[in-house]
């Protein structure tokens, strides 16, 4: 299968979730600002939408929303313990959260503080809004060591991808102590360090 992918974007999670699930892919990097891969493919022949994550399956069918592709790899691989098991309320908590991450911290706050095009009235807002949003992680968080409990799922490695957001945002996560040591304990996991390794070299192949 192959994941296309922005260096550091939200498609990040999905990289971390292949990799934790041991299943192997080929990774291609977008340039968004191009809709072109590294290599000099249209990207949006592969994701008419083009928007990352797209993961192309060994059928040729092309998947994409970051929600839907986590879910997917997980299902691949159940013993990974990436996703509840279908059905239970367990999995209907993990499709909660992607949610919730997907749509109230990720593109409310996130997408508002990076766009440029935004003024700087909606940008105080955003940055007035990811309190809330940070104070109901933390409380959430108290105690547990991952959003479903005992076990790493794909809506932490989508939080994660977040919280790597946080800096260059210009949000100070060390207000939230709690979802700070949750974003060390993610970042020590070897499958986040080694897509993020990659993903970073990437970015450095687009920069040169």
């Amino acid at each position: 299968m192959d994941l296309y992918s922005a260096p550091l974007s939200c498609s990040l999670a999905s990289h971390v979730a292949l990799i934790e699930a041991g299943l192997p892919a080929n990774y291609h990097y977008v340039v968004l600002s191009k809709r072109q891969t590294l290599e000099g493919q249209d990207y949006l022949k592969v994701a008419p939408k083009g928007q990352v994550p797209a993961l192309k399956l060994d059928s040729g069918e092309v998947l994409t929303e970051g929600p839907a592709v986590l879910q997917w790899i997980a299902d691949q691989n159940p013993a990974a313990k990436l996703a509840p098991v279908a059905g239970t309320m367990a999995r209907y908590r993990l499709q909660e959260w992607l949610n919730y991450l997907s749509t109230e911290v990720h593109k409310m706050v996130f997408a508002t503080l990076f766009n440029p095009a935004q003024p700087a009235e909606a940008k105080a807002f955003a940055r007035t809004v990811v309190a809330a949003k940070f104070d109901h992680l933390s409380s959430k968080l108290e105690g547990r060591p991952f959003l479903i409990g005992e076990d790493f799922t794909v809506a932490d490695a989508y939080l994660g991808t977040i919280l790597n957001w946080c800096k260059p945002a210009g949000v100070e996560l060390s207000r939230w102590p709690v979802l700070e040591a949750y974003h060390q304990r993610l970042m020590a996991r070897p499958a986040f360090a080694k897509a993020v390794a990659s993903e970073l070299e990437a970015r450095a192949r687009m920069a040169a």
